[in-house]
């Protein structure tokens, strides 16, 4: 979203190609969602028949109806869905409803999705997440349109989709098609201690040469500047991508999630690419961060044995066991590379964390409530406060809402970039171009391959799979 977890959303991060604009908020929690049985038959059907008109019940939930519930047990935990299912409760009370959370969404799902049997609602998301847009193609997933154009729980006046983080419904789309609710607004870049930082006079780098020269005092101090989640290449990725990002903009982004081989023969490529693996030819590394988990490498953070991290805005809540209390996170945009078509401010931001509402499963119409009551300042509330994160809900987080150091820094962050954020959907739409980019820049950061070798892979990946 981030995980014990990996989060594609980890999302990879899980988005929209294209410019998000944050809607910083203010404005206090209101009350739980509206409830309500049965559906009434007044007013125009939407799609799958639903009464769209219908603000308490618009997908026809039954009361006495069970649903199912699967969590992914990553980098937000699960407790934060044991309150959404509170708020359903309120107003389905004859509902059993069944939690489940685990962090092998395939292995615990595979099966029951091949024997016609998934649960109501998914979060699928992480390392062993099932592939969003094999879903799709085998017609496994429900289209989630009526959710959108469903009326809003705290304003009916609204649809859905009017109270969305820009970025988000294409997000959840798949080929022309929406197929999931991108629950969690997701940032990425990198990150470090602040304390780390005072305790040795040093000052957050804006330019990819300041980073390179705080990096040369920081081994010099007998730190490592930067650790990675090595057995998880797209950590890294985040990187590389975002420099590309920022040093070709939106246009070449845009190429890139097309499966444009030709994008790859930009410049800009290149130039990122290169500035990148100073990391790797100046040994700026944490020794052994190659062959990590996230939970490894990032504990050695924790333990000031790195500087910086790369990852989503997840990495706070996942390693709140092993944070020292003073630590102080703070997050940091990549920097500026000369000639940068996107400026330091610019952030990759999004949303991510997929929740989808299988074809086949018994409660669709719940499943897809259960969705829209996500989304209540309520429910967006109770997730800031336990995930230690934020939504997909535009000012879905009150000022009552007391949020922790690296969260903070992160909405800081995204007031300064404006509507200079950005998202690659290309994990989402091409997962096999994800995993090839990723076994390349693992064998990059190893050093059994060059920057030129990276992109001549990227390329051959990306024309590979634009016909595949």
């Amino acid at each position: 979203m981030g995980s014990a977890t990996e989060y594609n959303r980890r999302d990879i991060f899980k988005r929209a190609a294209g410019i998000a604009v944050l809607a910083a908020g203010g404005g206090s929690l209101l009350a739980a969602c509206a409830g309500g049985t049965g559906s009434s038959d007044k007013g125009s059907k939407g799609a799958g028949g639903f009464n769209l008109s219908d603000a308490k019940n618009p997908f026809g939930v039954k009361d006495g109806e069970g649903l199912e519930v699967f969590i992914f047990d990553g980098g937000y935990g699960n407790e934060y869905a044991k309150a959404f299912e509170a708020i359903y409760a309120k107003s389905y009370p004859g509902a059993k409803i069944n939690h489940q959370a685990d962090k092998d969404v395939t292995g615990k799902l595979q099966p029951r999705f091949n024997a016609g049997s998934p649960p109501d609602v998914i979060d699928d998301s992480g390392a062993k997440q099932i592939k969003l847009d094999v879903l799709a193609d085998s017609n496994q997933l429900t289209e989630l349109t009526p959710l959108l154009d469903a009326p809003y729980l705290d304003d009916p006046s609204k649809k859905v989709r009017d109270v969305l983080m820009p970025g988000t419904v294409e997000s959840g789309t798949i080929k022309g098609k929406v197929y999931n609710l991108s629950y969690v607004y997701t940032v990425f870049g990198f990150w470090y201690s602040n304390k780390l930082f005072k305790d040795h006079g040093w000052t957050a780098p804006k330019t990819w040469a300041e980073f390179i020269d705080l990096c040369g005092k920081i081994k010099a101090a007998g730190i490592a500047p930067v650790a990675h989640q090595g057995k998880y290449p797209y950590y890294i990725n985040v990187v590389m991508m975002d420099m590309i990002a920022k040093q070709g903009g939106l246009d070449l982004m845009k190429r890139i999630d097309s499966l444009d081989a030709t994008a790859w023969d930009d410049p800009a490529v290149k130039t990122a690419v290169e500035a990148f693996y100073q990391i790797v030819s100046k040994d700026f590394l944490l020794p052994g961060t190659n062959g990590m988990t996230h939970t490894e490498s990032q504990t050695a953070w924790n333990q000031y044995k790195a500087a910086f991290i790369p990852s989503g805005s997840w990495l706070e809540n996942e390693q709140l066991a092993t944070t020292p209390a003073d630590f102080d996170m703070a997050f940091l945009p990549m920097p500026s590379l000369t000639g940068d078509k996107l400026p330091f401010e610019a952030i990759r931001a999004g949303a991510g964390e997929p929740f989808i509402v299988p074809a086949k499963a018994k409660n669709v119409a719940g499943g897809i409530e259960f969705l829209r009551m996500m989304l209540t300042k309520e429910a967006s509330g109770k997730f800031a406060q336990t995930a230690n994160s934020l939504t997909c809900l535009k000012d879905g987080v009150g000022p009552e809402v007391k949020l922790k150091p690296g969260t903070a820094s992160t909405v800081v962050a995204l007031k300064a970039a404006g509507a200079n954020t950005f998202n690659f959907q290309y994990p989402n739409t091409a997962s096999k171009f994800d995993e090839d980019l990723q076994n390349a820049s693992g064998e990059l950061m190893a050093a059994r391959i060059d920057p030129a070798e990276w992109i001549k892979r990227a390329k051959e990946s990306a024309a590979k799979n634009k016909t595949a």
